[in-house]
């Protein structure tokens, strides 16, 4: 059997090399006589290059090549990328990606297509890099009930979070150490922003409970309006600030199942599992009924730890070449996401007030109660506080109708 490589960028060269270092162990454990690399699909050409003469440029002879059992994806992005896996798909030949985007958008209709044809849709590496969580939800945790799931998802805003929290670096500067050291693209966005992290918990939020949350859905906030001001107040808290994806099963107000998917900035307190998780280490952490919590831990991105996931997957992709692995989520209907204003959290909030006292006096008044935070160097007119829980609705309802200029607002976690 053949593998052909879609993309020989970072992650498809890393493959490559990967595939030829421990070719003989792969091969054996793939449980097949032979499994070579036949192709790498790029637009560009690499004279010189050690894998030069597998180097070539048009997709249909991949299509068409019926010795190719199995084809990786590491193009990124949905342009190419969905076309031409779809197309393998309904050719018969199993896929392997790391493309978070194209699993978290397409998703549901590729699984279909590969049920279709009794092959494989395997994506590890597109959630955690090489940290196991993909296989272990569908398979370890199988016989759990798995109500919750959340996690540290983005190597690039924990580096800066980090930077922030260790250092007393402003955002600004911590993004462009990020960026200097590599971890960081010149376009910041899809990290900073929250996207990415989004994809990832939209891949994770549909495994667990079993039907497709489409990123379109999902309040996504970033890290962009962290301040050392909200660091500061987050320890005296007791705990840090982490970009956080979280989505939780729950149900609606006609008892139909629904889920609350989030992604945005959060305090975590200092026990937590979650708040020691540092520099641009990912962390995944699942509630099980019968399990508990289980932490996932390790490295979410480079080259080597991705490579090594998409390798894994190829391997069994070839055990299971005419037995389809059984996993995978189907379409929701409306309203399966819920609205993320009517999840229950508490919240950190930092503000700017003409009478500080006047303004907490009627924050107390109509909250009830307030855990009033503290820090040095505040400017005079600054106060800070954590919420009681309630829906957020209620919660921003009432902050709107104080004397106050909120500066931040951040949701506090239980985890």
């Amino acid at each position: 059997m053949n593998v052909a490589i879609l993309g020989y960028g970072n992650i498809g060269s890393a493959v490559a090399r990967l595939f030829a270092k421990n070719h003989e162990s792969i091969r054996a454990r793939s449980m097949q006589t032979e499994l070579e690399l036949k192709y790498l699909l790029d637009v560009r050409d690499y004279p010189g290059d050690e894998y030069e003469q597998l180097i070539i440029h048009d997709f249909d002879t991949i299509l068409n090549d019926e010795s190719v059992g199995i084809v990786v994806e590491t193009i990124g992005g949905l342009k190419y990328a969905y076309p031409y896996v779809l197309a393998c798909l309904k050719a018969g030949k199993s896929v392997v990606t790391s493309n978070k985007e194209l699993v978290a958008e397409k998703g549901v209709e590729l699984l279909r297509a590969a049920q279709e044809k009794n092959v494989n849709f395997l994506f590890e590496a597109s959630v955690g890099g090489g940290i196991p969580i993909i296989r272990p939800i569908t398979q370890c945790l199988a016989a759990n009930e798995l109500d919750e799931i959340a996690g540290i998802l983005n190597g690039t805003t924990n580096f800066i979070l980090t930077c922030m929290i260790q250092d007393g670096m402003r955002f600004d500067d911590a993004l462009a150490l990020a960026q200097q050291n590599g971890y960081a693209e010149p376009d910041p966005t899809a990290d900073v922003d929250g996207h990415d992290a989004c994809r990832k918990i939209c891949i994770l939020a549909s495994l667990c409970f079993g039907k497709n949350v489409s990123p379109a859905l999902v309040h996504t906030e970033g890290i962009r309006g962290i301040t050392p001001a909200d660091v500061a107040y987050a320890a005296s808290w007791g705990g840090v600030i982490k970009l956080l994806g979280r989505a939780k099963r729950t149900a609606s107000e006609d008892t139909r199942e629904q889920v609350n998917v989030l992604v945005g900035p959060a305090l975590v307190g200092s026990r937590s599992q979650l708040a020691g998780v540092n520099d641009v280490f990912n962390a995944i952490l699942v509630r099980g009924d019968a399990i508990g919590d289980v932490l996932f831990y390790g490295r979410g991105a480079g080259q080597l730890p991705t490579a090594s996931a998409v390798m894994a997957d190829v391997i069994d992709c070839a055990k299971h070449l005419h037995a389809k692995r059984n996993f995978g989520w189907e379409e929701s209907r409306d309203g399966y996401v819920a609205d993320y204003l009517d999840a229950e959290t508490a919240l950190y909030v930092r503000s700017l007030a003409e009478n500080p006292k006047d303004a907490l006096a009627a924050a107390e008044q109509s909250f009830g109660s307030l855990q009033i935070l503290s820090r040095e160097g505040a400017p005079q007119g600054e106060i800070a506080f954590v919420t009681p829980t309630g829906t957020e609705r209620m919660l921003r309802a009432k902050l709107d109708a104080l004397p106050l200029k909120q500066e931040s607002v951040i949701r506090v976690t239980d985890y």
